[in-house]
C-alpha cells in the first residue's frame, strides 16, 4: 500500500467498519506480544507458533516459515484484510467462520486429500489470494 494517506485510510476503516475483527486481532496481538512483529503493507504481521495463518482486521498471524512459502502466505492473509475492509461486521460470517470450518474440519481435510482439492480453491481462500495479489502486485503459487 503506497502513501501514508492510504495507510491511514486503511487503519481507519479497519478500526471502524472492521472494528469487530480488528479488536479480536488486537487481543490476539497482545497475547502474542513477545513474538516477532513487522509491518506488511500497512497491516501488523505477527509470527507465531501455530501451524496455520489467520487474519483479523489489520492483524495477520502466520507460522514462522521462510522464503517463497512465507511470501505466499503473507500475500494470502493480506488478501483477507481486504475482505475485512469490504465486509466489515459481516466478515466473520461470510469469510471467517466458513474459512475456519474449511481449514479445520476433519471432514473437509479428508475430502481435500481424497479428491486432490486445493485448500485455496474454496471461495474465501481463492478470493483472498486474488485480493492479496492485486493489492501487493506479488504473485502466489497456489
Amino acid at each position: 500500500m503506497k502513501g501514508w494517506h492510504m495507510k491511514i485510510l486503511y487503519w481507519m476503516v479497519q478500526c471502524t467498519w472492521g472494528g469487530l475483527q480488528t479488536f479480536a486481532g488486537l487481543l490476539l496481538f497482545l497475547k502474542y506480544r513477545t513474538c516477532r512483529h513487522q509491518w506488511f503493507y500497512g497491516s501488523v504481521h505477527t509470527e507465531w507458533e501455530d501451524k496455520s495463518g489467520i487474519s483479523l482486521g489489520m492483524f495477520i498471524f502466520t507460522p514462522t516459515i521462510a522464503g517463497k512459502e512465507e511470501k505466499n502466505l503473507l500475500v494470502h492473509e493480506y488478501g483477507h484484510t481486504f475482505q475485512s475492509l469490504m465486509l466489515g461486521p459481516f466478515y466473520c460470517f461470510v469469510i471467517g467462520i466458513p474459512s475456519i470450518i474449511w481449514c479445520r474440519s476433519k471432514r473437509f481435510q479428508q475430502l481435500r486429500e481424497k479428491k486432490g482439492i486445493s485448500y485455496y480453491s474454496f471461495y474465501t481462500e481463492k478470493w483472498a489470494d486474488w485480493l492479496g495479489e492485486t493489492a501487493t502486485r506479488l504473485r502466489t503459487s497456489q
